[in-house]
């Protein structure tokens, strides 16, 4: 999946901006956009199923990225404790409107897991999270006894983290890399169990 994205991104009319995986799309425009174009055709009597389609792909992305953590923890989210990195739709902002981080946080809340969250511009309760989410001030305490760490936003910071102590701080060495921000092999030589998103 890497070579074909490379090779597309040498397209000069799509470049390297917009080619990076991750859970969905997010934030307070495209969500609402995408909705209102629909609505648009549909009152021109334009059936927008192109459109559609992006809308029903990026669903199914929030919820490839919850599939793959209830796998990777055994087959079932429930009573099982998971450290969220990131809840922005995006780095460097501090807009958590439509975000995809948010979404999956919600959908492992939902199955029954308790969220260990961490994001650098979250500090203290959050009202739009339910019962079962806790706000960590660092990752490394948002490991602590976690069955996996699910790198949710692209924080550049999370790319420099001491592994060899987030490896000792969880309950299992499972990561979910759902911005494929970390480095595979450097993961696996630590003992983690590493799945990210469309490469091995």
């Amino acid at each position: 999946m890497r070579d074909v994205l490379l090779g597309m991104a040498y397209d000069h009319r799509i470049g390297f901006d917009y080619l990076h995986p991750g859970p969905g799309w997010g934030g307070s425009c495209l969500p609402k956009d995408t909705r209102a174009l629909i609505y648009i055709g549909e009152q021109s009597g334009y059936d927008f199923s192109l459109l559609r389609g992006a809308i029903e792909t990026n669903e199914a992305q929030l919820a490839s990225v919850v599939t793959k953590i209830r796998e990777t923890v055994g087959g079932t989210l429930q009573g099982k404790s998971i450290a969220a990195w990131g809840l922005t739709f995006k780095a460097l902002t501090d807009d958590r409107r439509d975000s995809p981080a948010v979404e999956i946080v919600h959908r492992l809340v939902a199955e029954g897991a308790t969220v260990r969250a961490f994001d650098p511009t979250v500090h203290g309760p959050v009202p739009e999270f339910p019962t079962g989410v806790e706000i960590h001030p660092d990752a490394y305490a948002a490991c602590e006894g976690a069955a996996c760490a699910v790198v949710l936003t692209e924080w550049e910071e999370l790319r420099w983290l001491d592994f060899t102590k987030v490896h000792d701080l969880l309950a299992q060495p499972n990561v979910v890399d759902a911005r494929n921000l970390l480095d595979p092999a450097a993961m696996r030589r630590i003992g983690f169990s590493y799945v990210a998103m469309g490469r091995p």
